[in-house]
């Protein structure tokens, strides 16, 4: 009898245990109720959304980093398909040979050139002050309720809320690390890019990656050929300007215009950046040239007008064929607000990420409309 009763417990116990453990209510995370449950996993996937948003932007400096390295990499193998067209060697002796002739230009500018420009560089400041101090006594004379202290407080705020978000990469050092890293990156993107293709597209579902890669091959395509135009750009509008600058003045008899090297060699850098960087270049060249007068300022003013339309109506739209129709207001609302949250980084890449963007959504549209059928793998991307 006491062996049959201590079974019998036995096996009361054991079902006890069974329905316990089957019972998904006596869990501490499950929710009975379905609509509760139903409304509970909606607020998660909200809280994930809103955390992968709040990870981006932590990390959005390290992005824009990789994107700037991108764009690099896009130039040099831009350069490297040039070259396939003259010298019938591999790919990675082609991007070295790019890299090299990038190299020997910028020692030499260094070398032969840097001299000069430094020397000009260190004037540079108090002439810019000196005119800007002759700028608001005009402005005064004229009625205008302005002092010098309004103009150095707007641009003190300017530059402090530019910075608030770029303290990453604040300061000269912090830059130099950062374009440090995009030219490290960049070399090897370009080295060989079929590697990242493929991881990236490993990631992507199965029944998208035609998609990926129809999507990849023309944002490639189209960044090559807007940074091609970008560049001869740059090389014209800094090349012409210094010598419309040093020795255009001497044939109408107004002599050289002062730092005309300096002058050309930031017209050229700025010229990377569309529309903000014409005009900061174009303030710089005025207030130089009005230093040694009302007829050398004019000539500045009638130099910059000359080079930025002829720049912006003959030469971009033959080399770039109108690669990325972008409206104008367009591209300067996405350099305002990339410039403040980034800094000068974001200014500089607002828009070739713009165009990135716009042709990724193009893209889409093309293959939900059915006019295009994705291919599986981009010939060269």
């Amino acid at each position: 009898m006491t062996d049959k009763s201590s079974e019998t417990a036995n096996e009361q116990v054991d079902t006890s245990d069974l329905a316990y453990h089957d019972d998904p209510g006596a869990s501490p995370t499950y929710i009975g109720d379905p609509k509760l449950r139903f409304e509970a996993g909606r607020a998660l996937v909200w809280g994930l959304v809103i955390g992968l948003i709040v990870l981006v932007i932590h990390i959005s400096q390290s992005l824009l980093v990789i994107f700037g390295a991108m764009v690099f990499a896009c130039m040099v193998d831009g350069g490297a398909r040039l070259l396939a067209k003259v010298i019938p060697v591999g790919r990675g002796l082609r991007v070295a040979i790019v890299l090299l002739l990038v190299t020997a230009f910028f020692i030499w500018l260094g070398y032969f050139a840097g001299s000069q420009i430094s020397q000009q560089a260190a004037q540079f400041p108090s002439i810019i002050n000196e005119q800007l101090g002759r700028l608001i006594g005009f402005l005064q004379s004229k009625g205008f309720a302005i002092r010098s202290g309004d103009i150095q407080s707007f641009a003190g705020s300017m530059a402090s809320g530019v910075g608030t978000v770029t303290k990453a990469i604040g300061g000269i050092f912090g830059g130099l690390t950062t374009l440090f890293l995009i030219i490290i990156i960049g070399i090897y993107l370009a080295i060989d890019p079929r590697i990242y293709e493929r991881g990236v597209a490993w990631i992507v579902p199965a029944s998208q990656r035609g998609g990926f890669y129809d999507t990849l091959s023309h944002q490639a395509y189209t960044l090559r050929r807007l940074m091609a135009g970008r560049l001869v750009g740059m090389a014209f509008e800094g090349f012409f300007t210094w010598i419309m600058l040093a020795f255009g003045g001497m044939v109408i008899g107004i002599g050289s215009v002062p730092m005309a090297a300096l002058l050309g060699l930031l017209t050229g850098l700025l010229a990377f950046i569309p529309n903000i960087g014409a005009i900061i270049s174009g303030i710089l060249m005025v207030l130089v040239g009005f230093s040694g007068g009302p007829d050398m300022g004019l000539y500045t003013i009638f130099v910059y007008f000359l080079v930025q339309n002829f720049d912006g109506y003959v030469l971009v739209p033959m080399i770039a064929k109108k690669t990325v129709d972008l409206a104008p207001a367009l591209v300067l609302s996405a350099q305002l607000i990339f410039g403040v949250l980034f800094g000068l980084l974001g200014l500089a890449l607002a828009d070739p990420l713009l165009a990135m963007i716009k042709v990724a959504l193009e893209r889409r549209s093309a293959r939900r409309k059915g006019d295009v059928e994705p291919h599986a793998a981009p010939e060269a991307a």
